[in-house]
């Protein structure tokens, strides 16, 4: 069969093997695969990826000198079974997948390990247990956004926010879309996004942002000053002193009004939720620095490089740091259903190209002003 080689960070289609089931796995024809951010790192930087993932307990990451063919963003017709499948999914249905596959008692990620091949190919081998049927007649054209928009919806939760925080997306590539999707999804009522591009800047608004910066013009958190969020701890200082003054003018002693209105939340800072998807070193530092007080940083871009920041910033402004990757099997099967019903709207795929096509789909995937989600159709 066909597929795309990654090896040496060169990009070559070429013929191997068809891959071949094994025990409670299934064989996909593939339909439509999208190109992930995580490829364009991983053609670059696997090397380095794979010494962190070693650290972190996964010895198996690609390595830049082997041949891998990538690929996990993916939508498939089930072509057949390995041994010991339930094949409760009949031959021919449209299914989706976690990509991770099992090879003797190690789990490797599809289209990010050599030993388990993705789906920048004709056909790929996922796991029965991690397959879902595409439910509602989706086309595979959005069923294939199902594992880049899970991961919005993992930011999202991780987030921890209501409908009432204001979110400030910074960053609008394919992560950056698919968190704005997801949080108007969620009902947030202001979602701010960020971006040098133009072009990126209309999918956002597209996608649901309620209104869109240009950095190189103004500061996005300026954008959400009418909220009344501040950025000054002599503000924030002085605020409270003039509180504590109200208080204790009223009849009651002032640790006794302070602890009730405590308990119905009415002391709790405001604070909104800012998303990095940007993945690039010096953007964590400089969000500590513009982000208001008690501000919650969620970090879904993955920088590969060291990086760094000043602690110091985060202590005196209280920002509360998180970072977060993929999504857990609920997430993805909830991201799907909230595709199938409609419930989630995500216009982000900008072009799609053949097999022969991808080399020339990378190149222009590194000019952020034209392009966001490239699908790929083995058929084209």
């Amino acid at each position: 069969m066909k597929a795309v080689v990654c090896q040496n960070g060169q990009l070559e289609t070429v013929d191997v093997p068809a891959p071949r089931p094994g025990t409670g796995q299934v064989l996909l024809d593939v339909l439509g695969c999208g190109i992930c951010g995580s490829d364009l790192h991983a053609r670059r930087h696997a090397d380095i990826e794979a010494d962190v993932l070693a650290e972190a307990g996964y010895d198996a990451f690609m390595r830049s000198d082997q041949k891998v063919v990538f690929g996990h963003e993916f939508c498939g017709v089930v072509a057949g079974y390995g041994p010991g499948s339930s094949k409760k999914v009949a031959v021919g249905s449209r299914v989706v997948a976690l990509p991770l596959v099992r090879h003797g008692r190690d789990i490797h990620p599809i289209g990010l390990s050599a030993a388990a091949p993705g789906a920048y190919a004709e056909q790929v081998v996922v796991e029965e247990a991690f397959t879902l049927p595409v439910p509602n007649g989706l086309s595979p054209e959005v069923a294939v956004l199902t594992e880049p928009l899970a991961i919005g919806l993992h930011a999202v939760r991780r987030a921890e926010m209501d409908k009432k925080d204001a979110a400030l997306v910074i960053g609008c590539g394919p992560v950056g879309l698919a968190v704005i999707c997801m949080l108007k999804a969620k009902g947030v009522e202001t979602i701010v996004a960020s971006d040098f591009a133009g072009g990126r800047r209309q999918l956002a608004l597209t996608c649901g942002a309620t209104s869109v910066v240009d950095p190189g013009q103004e500061s996005p958190y300026d954008a959400l000053s009418a909220r009344g969020y501040t950025r000054s701890v002599s503000v924030a200082t002085n605020d409270g002193l003039n509180g504590m003054k109200r208080l204790q003018r009223l009849p009651l002693p002032w640790p006794i009004t302070l602890r009730a209105l405590e308990l119905i939340g009415a002391t709790k800072h405001k604070r909104p939720v800012i998303f990095e998807c940007v993945g690039l070193p010096g953007v964590i530092d400089d969000i500590i620095t513009g982000a208001p007080l008690s501000s919650c940083v969620v970090v879904v871009g993955v920088c590969i490089e060291p990086d760094r920041f000043r602690p110091v910033m985060a202590v005196n402004k209280e920002i509360d740091l998180r970072f977060v990757v993929g999504y857990s099997a609920l997430e993805f099967r909830n991201t799907l259903y909230l595709l199938a019903d409609g419930k989630v709207d995500a216009p982000i795929v900008t072009d799609t190209v053949g097999l022969d096509g991808v080399a020339a789909a990378f190149e222009r995937l590194s000019d952020p002003g034209h392009h966001a989600k490239i699908v790929i159709d083995p058929a084209a």
